[in-house]
């Protein structure tokens, strides 16, 4: 009798754990589904400038205390938005990376509000190697003739000078991605100017040379220089003007016959004498 009570109270403790596992499990799974939501992410690598589709994006499930900002749960609402940058698969799609609504794809959705985008020629000194990479910053260095300094007599008229700073290569020949690290030679550099950097950048090509300079990305202080010149390069010194010595007095001597003896005149500078013997 007592080996079949004891049978019976560990088959009933074994039936209500097993309850108890399942109500758990059961609690356990309704909290994680209420506290998630679900998120549009990239189904596969989308680049800059590109217009979404459908086919580009899929739901997940995202906890809901730790939504990125501006995330979509409706796929709908992305359909024909453009990217402003490049989007990662499996990256969630967020407005901030998205061009605003009616947006044409290309290039032009790249441009940030109140910008232009402008292409300059290059070769593979003035492209800094290949190193300026879209997303990169560049100062504009122009090397031209000092009009004020070819009127004076002397001087080298040569200058070399940082006409712009801090400006933000958009893409380099007709590529924009701005995922690859790997330097490329190219013909031409697409920059993103304001409506004045455009103006001296279209002056700067037309009466000199342009070369880029590769900048810290985020060091954004403006550096005022003079230029350099061939004086300063060369670091000459103009000499020190020595006044001349003043000149020694002259003596000159003339003898004149006289009624009683020879007269002497002496004269010492601004200074005349006679003497009588």
């Amino acid at each position: 009798m007592r080996n079949a009570r004891a049978l019976t109270m560990m088959a009933f403790a074994v039936i209500l754990a097993f309850v108890a596992v399942i109500v758990a499990a059961r609690w356990i799974n309704a909290q994680a589904s209420g506290n998630t939501n679900k998120v549009a992410v990239a189904l596969l690598d989308i680049s800059l400038g590109a217009r979404i589709s459908p086919e580009m994006v899929r739901m997940v499930d995202w906890p809901a205390n730790a939504l990125p900002p501006g995330a979509f749960n409706d796929p709908k609402l992305l359909d024909a938005r453009v990217t402003r940058t490049s989007i990662q698969h499996g990256e969630p799609i967020m407005e901030s990376k998205l061009a605003p609504p009616g947006t044409q794809g290309g290039l032009s959705a790249v441009v940030g509000e109140g910008k232009r985008a402008m292409t300059v020629r290059v070769n593979d000194v003035v492209g800094v190697a290949g190193f300026a990479l879209p997303g990169n910053y560049v100062d504009i260095l122009v090397n031209t003739q000092d009009e004020m300094t070819k009127n004076a007599s002397g001087r080298d008229p040569s200058i070399s000078k940082i006409v712009l700073e801090r400006i933000l290569v958009l893409a380099i020949a007709q590529e924009s991605s701005r995922d690859d690290t790997k330097p490329k030679v190219v013909n031409a550099v697409t920059l993103e100017l304001t409506p004045d950097q455009a103006e001296k950048l279209d002056l700067a090509r037309s009466v000199g040379t342009l070369s880029l300079v590769l900048r810290n990305q985020i060091e954004d202080k403006p550096v005022n220089t003079e230029g350099a010149t061939k004086t300063s390069l060369l670091d000459t010194k103009v000499a020190a003007q020595v006044p001349a010595p003043a000149p020694r007095p002259v003596v000159r001597h003339r003898v004149v016959q006289g009624p009683v003896g020879p007269q002497v005149d002496v004269i010492k500078g601004l200074e005349r004498s006679s003497q009588q013997f």
